[in-house]
């Protein structure tokens, strides 16, 4: 008798059904399993063995084949093995309990038949969900917070007899500590009070917080490049409850240790660092730093320093909020939305326009080195900045905002375009046409910026960004249609002249 159970398989976030079908008969004591696995899935007999051996159910004379369907779809790890082993149990009478399709098993065995945590477990209950299971059993890791998924049965077990206890109909008793979700208290070093001065800085990093626009900053060194970067993630909302599962389940497949929950993410990564650690790779591919920075920032300091294949590569993260890895045997899809923040100095000496010191370089040297980031990179960023050094004499340090304050202001806007789009998406991705759906430019506008681009010489992406830009300071505005002042500033923010 052929017997299917429901699993999940995983394609780097992405998660697909997997149906394990399971055929036991009298023959020569053996198990096959076919549907491209790996070594890690090839391996998942020998525990399923043990732990049925352990439990008393011994495959004496007993030939087991075991399909992975859909057969086209390389399989990977071990969290098949409790889909087998249930599957051998039906198939070979040894439970006589129906397996509902609806619902699916993940985990990995031991020797004992105990149930083990693997690797993307959080991305295997959002899949779950789409894939309209209505429950999934599943081991439980002290490691990820407990999360209530709405319309899907979470079943936390540690053995695998309590699986056959489960689907016996006996009632389980929850042994397993509460780890609920809970919003942590907002500790952070930096803070918007500590900036001094910098006001038209603070202003376009708002703008950049509440509409999710990219930034670029250059200015000599010690004009607080740095320190606005840092500062930048204090006034961006909290993340949601979805946006903190894609969080774990993206520093889970990475392997890397995240330091809070509901804060957004800030990823720093130096400009030696190798383009498959920034975008993500290996033979097995990997979340890199444009993945772990999702639904956070990516600060890039020095962008000149980057090599320039790094730089290229990010027009695919940088435009479509995603990126792709291909490899020889899978290519995988790992989500990008962050808000880049890129600072760079004016020349290779750094001083060059600096009222304190003599720039050394050369026209030539300046060229080539502001050459380095390319122009698509160039017309991928919102807000073009220029900074220089801030004179502390007679600073009234009181009147400094907090970055509570501004994060307050950041929460309404946003808020704004939820509500105007129907969904959590905000200016600076939503797509084109819904951005201008209500017509929120007059025709005396538009004949305006297609002038200005004539003039100029703007691509199209630049225009595009500029009205973006504008749809945010009017929201920050509180007006329902673009305003010339805001157009007016948002050239301002990206360096065109009216």
């Amino acid at each position: 008798m052929s017997v299917k159970v429901s699993s999940i398989g995983l394609k780097g976030l992405e998660g697909y059904r997997v149906d394990v079908e399971v055929q036991v008969k009298d023959g020569f004591e053996s198990i096959v399993i076919v549907g491209l696995p790996d070594a890690s899935v090839k391996e998942s007999k020998e525990r399923v063995t043990a732990a049925l051996h352990t439990l008393g159910f011994a495959l004496v004379e007993k030939k087991v084949i075991i399909n992975l369907s859909p057969a086209e779809q390389k399989k990977n790890g071990p969290l098949f093995d409790l889909s087998i082993a249930i599957g051998i149990l039906k198939s070979g009478g040894f439970i006589q309990d129906s397996i509902p399709m609806d619902s699916g098993f993940i985990g990995a065995l031991s020797l004992d038949g105990t149930v083990h945590p693997v690797e993307g477990m959080i991305a295997a209950i959002l899949a779950a969900r789409k894939l309209y299971l209505k429950r999934l059993v599943l081991p439980f890791d002290p490691t990820i917070p407990r999360v209530e998924i709405d319309d899907l049965e979470l079943v936390y077990v540690e053995t695998l007899q309590d699986v056959i206890n489960l689907l016996a109909g006996q009632q389980l008793l929850s042994l397993l500590p509460e780890v609920e979700m809970i919003e942590e208290p907002e500790v952070t070093s930096r803070d918007f009070s500590q900036i001094i001065g910098h006001g038209f800085a603070k202003r376009a990093l708002e703008i950049a917080a509440s509409g999710g626009h990219y930034v670029q900053m250059d200015g000599p060194p010690g004009c607080g490049k740095s320190l606005l970067a840092e500062t930048f993630p204090t006034i961006l909302p909290s993340l949601s409850k979805e946006a903190q599962l894609e969080k774990i389940s993206l520093y889970q497949l990475a392997g890397a240790p995240y330091s809070s929950l509901t804060l957004p993410s800030y990823r720093h990564p130096h400009h030696s660092a190798s383009a498959v650690s920034n975008i993500g790779g290996g033979s097995n591919p990997k979340p890199g730093e444009v993945s772990l920075a999702h639904r956070g920032v990516l600060f890039l300091d020095e962008l000149g320093e980057f090599s320039k294949k790094t730089l290229d590569m990010l027009r695919q993260p940088l435009e479509n909020e995603k990126v792709t890895i291909s490899r020889i045997h899978s290519t995988v899809t790992y989500p990008a939305k962050f808000i880049f923040i890129a600072a760079m100095n004016p020349c290779p000496c750094g001083y060059l326009g600096s009222d304190s010191h003599y720039c050394t370089c050369s026209e030539k040297q300046v060229k080539v080195y502001k050459n380095r980031v390319s122009g698509p990179i160039l017309d991928r960023i919102d807000i073009l900045l220029s900074l220089k050094a801030v004179n502390l004499k007679g600073h009234d340090f009181s009147k400094n905002e907090s970055s509570q304050e501004v994060r307050k202001r950041v929460m309404t806007v946003r808020a704004r375009q939820y509500e105007r789009y129907g969904k959590e998406v905000c200016n600076s991705s939503v797509p084109f046409e819904q951005l201008i759906g209500g017509k929120p430019l007059t025709n005396f506008q538009q004949n305006q910026l297609q002038d200005l681009s004539m003039k100029h010489g703007l691509s199209n992406r630049v225009q595009i960004k500029v009205i973006r830009l504008a749809r945010t300071i009017s929201d920050m505005r509180g007006e329902r249609f673009i305003s010339d002042g805001a157009i007016e500033e948002a050239l301002t923010m990206r360096r065109i002249r009216m």
